[in-house]
């Protein structure tokens, strides 16, 4: 199981040239273009973020990126990658929150994507939350819900009722329920099962 991540990082920002000249004693500082990788203390690198537009309020601590790009990684390798419209970088939280047509592709996984309208991590732990029209897709099902929580630590995403699912066949659609209990989605055994409120197994399907 991978650990919970841990609070103290290192930043490396690579910022491209500012459409005017910044002010150091300026409250908020605006960028045209912004590279940042983000390590542990060990060196590891835990994420990568890019915008082409972004601001950096200093009293908060806070960068306010447009058009984010964010690479997630695992050992030093890129495993995700997450568009969105907007973000929100929290220094002093440690905390990332994506806003607008959140798109996560699996680099690993069989075409496996996720897409929500808010994706939020606090870096202190290995759970990402997703709200608004959540939908996961691959080759084999389509599930989706209001609110799923995609866990890294054992790469099981948990879907919240009411959720709804879609069975593929030779990526034709074969099947269509409406369940109104939570799901999990295992995104390494490929298998899907459903809890009711005293999380007794009622079913589990295999892809």
């Amino acid at each position: 199981m991978i650990k919970p991540l841990i609070s103290i990082f290192i930043i490396i920002l690579t910022i491209g040239c500012t459409s005017k000249k910044v002010d150091e004693d300026s409250i908020s500082q605006n960028f045209d273009s912004l590279d940042m990788n983000i390590y542990s203390k060990e060196g590891k690198k835990l994420y990568s973020v890019n915008s082409p537009y972004s601001s950096y309020d200093k009293n908060k601590q806070i960068f306010n990126l447009k058009e984010t790009t964010i690479h997630l990684f695992k050992d030093n390798k890129p495993e995700y990658i997450i568009n969105s419209d907007s973000s929100d970088l929290s220094n002093i939280k440690k905390t990332l929150n994506l806003t607008g047509n959140v798109h996560i592709k699996s680099l690993i996984g069989e075409n496996d994507v996720l897409n929500a309208n808010n994706f939020f991590w606090n870096f202190n732990n290995s759970q990402y939350l997703l709200r608004g029209n959540v939908k996961f897709e691959n080759d084999k099902i389509i599930l989706s819900s209001n609110k799923a929580i995609l866990d890294k630590s054992t790469n099981i995403i948990e879907f919240f009722n009411p959720v709804k699912y879609i069975i593929k066949q030779n990526n034709l659609i074969n099947k269509y329920e409406i369940n109104s209990e939570n799901a999990f989605y295992n995104i390494d055994t490929k298998s899907l099962s459903f809890t009711s409120s005293e999380k007794r197994v009622r079913s589990k399907l295999y892809f």
